[in-house]
């Protein structure tokens, strides 16, 4: 009994996820600001009455993922660090350790984005203080993760409009990206958009110099 109740929690789970993923994304990519505020207001509750109505920020991160990682199997294309087996390539020999490194990799732009936070209000950098801004960081960087995978998909095939779209898909991810941290930087540090636009700027940087550190370790 025991087991098919946790089946039972289990499958309503999995099942709710069909439902509020695509709610989450439409609020995290035409209404990200909100829902950042949002999030912060539930920061204040008990553990199980926060994200009542999206997807935890971890979750959505991931799910995200998940759904660009699909996207390119289903493009008939094959991970490049699966299929490599220089430097710590060795490592990820499957679908899903594949997807733990993405997650790891995209997850790193709203750590470095919180630390940024954190320290430009004056906290003290710790776990505790830095849990809540990264946690409201996901949000949006489950959108421009999206839109990075599935550009980068798309751009790569061998079809020139599915190219195009990709290569648009890509930018319009990145400046969506920045836009949506300057706007929020310039609201929770009581800023300039200029000062806040630095900030994001070098939490973009940071964020990129890790992904390309990564990328060299598990290709070459």
């Amino acid at each position: 009994m025991k087991w098919l109740n946790s089946l039972d929690e289990l499958l309503y789970e999995v099942m709710s996820w069909l439902l509020f993923f695509p709610l989450t994304l439409w609020r995290a990519a035409f209404r990200p600001v909100s829902t950042m505020k949002q999030i912060q207001r539930e920061a204040v509750l008990p553990d199980d009455q926060r994200y009542g109505a999206v997807l935890s920020p971890p979750l959505f991160l991931s799910l995200a993922l998940l759904l660009g990682h699909a996207v390119a199997t289903a493009l008939g294309q094959t991970d490049e660090i699966i299929a490599s087996h220089h430097g710590l390539a060795d490592l990820i020999n499957d679908n899903a350790s594949a997807l733990v490194l993405r997650v790891i990799v995209f997850a790193a732009f709203p750590l470095f984005l919180a630390a940024r936070l954190v320290r430009r209000r004056g906290d003290k950098l710790d776990r505790v203080s830095l849990q809540q801004p990264f946690y409201e960081q996901c949000y949006p960087a489950a959108v421009f993760a999206l839109g990075i995978s599935i550009g980068t998909s798309l751009g790569i095939d061998t079809h020139p409009t599915a190219r195009l779209i990709g290569h648009w898909l890509v930018a319009i991810a990145i400046v969506n990206y920045w836009l949506v941290g300057v706007r929020w930087f310039a609201s929770a540090l009581d800023v300039g958009v200029l000062r806040a636009a630095g900030n994001v700027l070098l939490g973009l940087v940071e964020g990129t110099v890790f992904l390309i550190g990564v990328g060299f370790l598990f290709t070459r």
